[in-house]
């Protein structure tokens, strides 16, 4: 199968992306969690504040802080157990246990890693990973490496005002193993759900941040430590609380950095890790598409243009014009929840879908190395949605026009069980919901410009929004459910995305819900 062919699959006919007769071993499954043996450990402080309102720059960086600030990110906020039946004919249940992080993950399998790069008080100066089962710090390689990641980066950052780096990696074979090739599509999502958690955690902070997809992937991985077979990262993110240089490009500003010269200025390191399965098996196609996407010379990195979507005759709706809410991002991380049978339907205000719809797009504002700068273009991933109950809103199809604010009216009309007919599972009505929302990307994922790379970039993107919107949905009191178990090609004809050139990414039905039966209890102290 050509990587073309086989991204296509991905989106529209997923069982010819699969490797046939699939079957998941539960018994030999991976820990959602990586475990390094025989390094250097630095618990981190599990003490974290309650609340999460600020933005003021820290009067003083330590460990302390940087810990919390990893908590929040990706640590284990919740131990939860919950009752299900054994069979649908069956009288008995059982109890199903899950560690809940703050961010998201498909199946809860979390295939993403964080590493840092830290030079903060009380620390010595290295490369650390985060071990998020232990809330501590794992350290891989002591020492100074500015030059380095300058040079990876293609000298686009000035990396030293910044007090760390992050790094979002993925592991293939954490989902791997359950969702077969299907996984390289969750792969992508699921790190842009903990960037976006990432960049908000860090305002509240005070941290400045900005988002590098585009570096060169083997001199980082060998930084690391990683195996490219087993691991790779997918994004570097700056943290800083000082003025930082920032360029989208500087190809025709430094000279062309290869990546196999400048990972010959560092010894290989090949730390131990502990997976837990003992029949890995291989995925030839998530590997050839990691190679694919790699870039191997600075010269190669580009900027991208978003795309304003093309001026409609459609009837307008003017949303009501609002101002951003402040809300504890501490207590929105707390209480998201993922209904699946729990909606209930409810009237939805104009008021509240108006703030839903700007905080997720004016959060979504942020500093990458895509767009150009100074330059305003338009958002490379955009929100459709299917309205049913909206106070002063006839129901219907609708694209959201984030620089007007405005709905422009698509179909008019009930499509809740239209798209209903579109779930491969029955595992929620959509009858109960009233906002069902699609995030929606070019359909050639800026190929031309980004390579293969663009399609892994889209659907970090799309992540990024998808945890916009279920943060700003918490803060409201509602429940968003990301979903990739829809007909692509039905969402596309109902919005007439195909005269726009682009695609349904994920499905989020939102709404009121009804509190699940189940028992929880926070980690922390």
């Amino acid at each position: 199968m050509s990587l073309e062919d086989f991204l296509y699959n991905l989106h529209f006919d997923i069982d010819k992306a699969n490797q046939p007769n699939w079957e998941t071993d539960w018994e030999d499954a991976p820990l959602p969690y990586k475990f390094y043996r025989g390094l250097p450990v630095v618990p981190l402080s599990t003490e974290v504040p309650l609340t999460l309102t600020g933005g003021e720059p820290p009067a003083r960086l330590d460990l302390k802080r940087v810990g919390h600030f990893l908590w929040y990110v990706f640590g284990l906020t919740q131990l939860s157990q919950s009752l299900f039946p054994m069979d649908s004919t069956e009288q008995d249940i059982y109890p199903l246990h899950s560690y809940r992080r703050f961010a998201p993950s498909g199946g809860a399998l979390y295939p993403n890693e964080l590493y840092l790069y830290l030079k903060i008080e009380g620390l010595a100066e290295g490369v650390y990973h985060y071990d998020v089962a232990h809330h501590s710090l794992v350290l891989l390689r002591e020492g100074n490496f500015d030059s380095y990641l300058a040079s990876a980066l293609g000298n686009r950052c000035e990396i030293s005002s910044c007090f760390g780096i992050v790094f979002v990696s993925t592991m293939f074979w954490k989902n791997f193993f359950k969702y077969n090739n299907f996984s390289y599509r969750l792969q992508g999502l699921d790190a842009g759900v903990l960037i976006g958690q990432l960049m908000e955690v860090a305002k509240r902070f005070g941290f400045a941040s900005g988002v590098y997809f585009q570096f060169l992937d083997t001199a980082i991985n060998h930084l690391l430590g990683l195996s490219e077979q087993e691991e790779s990262v997918y994004s570097v993110i700056p943290l800083s609380v000082e003025a930082t240089n920032w360029s989208t490009n500087g190809r025709n500003l430094y000279k062309n950095v290869l990546s196999k010269e400048l990972r010959q200025e560092l010894p290989a390191i090949q730390p131990e890790h502990f997976v837990r399965s003992h029949n890995v098996k291989k995925y030839p196609m998530i590997t050839a598409m990691n190679e694919a996407s790699k870039q191997d010379s600075t010269w190669s990195f580009r900027v991208s243009e978003g795309r304003k979507i093309a001026g409609r005759g459609e009837p307008r709706v003017a949303l009501p014009h609002i101002k951003s809410i402040s809300y504890d991002l501490a207590e929105a991380c707390g209480n998201r929840f993922s209904p699946d049978m729990d909606f209930v339907l409810g009237m939805v205000s104009q008021q509240q879908l108006a703030t839903l719809l700007l905080e997720a797009t004016a959060s979504f504002s942020y500093r990458n190395d895509l767009d150009e700068a100074y330059r305003n273009s338009g958002p490379r991933v955009t929100i459709y949605s299917c309205l049913y109950n909206v106070e002063g809103i006839s129901n219907g199809a609708y694209y959201y026009d984030g620089t007007e604010h405005t709905l422009i009216e698509i179909c008019p009309g009930d499509h809740r069980l239209h798209l209903q007919t579109g779930m491969s599972l029955d595992n929620l009505n959509l009858l109960q919901v009233p906002l069902c929302l699609q995030v929606a990307g070019d359909k050639e994922f800026y190929k031309k410009e980004l390579g293969y790379r663009g399609y892994r970039i889209q659907q970090m993107e799309a992540g990024m929004l998808v945890q916009r919107l279920l943060l700003a949905a918490s803060a409201l009191g509602m429940g968003g459910h990301p979903l990739l178990g829809f007909d692509a090609n039905l969402s596309d004809e109902l919005y007439k995305m195909d005269q726009q050139g682009k695609t349904s990414l994920i499905q989020i039905p939102i709404g009121p819900y009804r509190p699940r039966p189940w028992l929880r209890g926070s980690l922390h102290s």
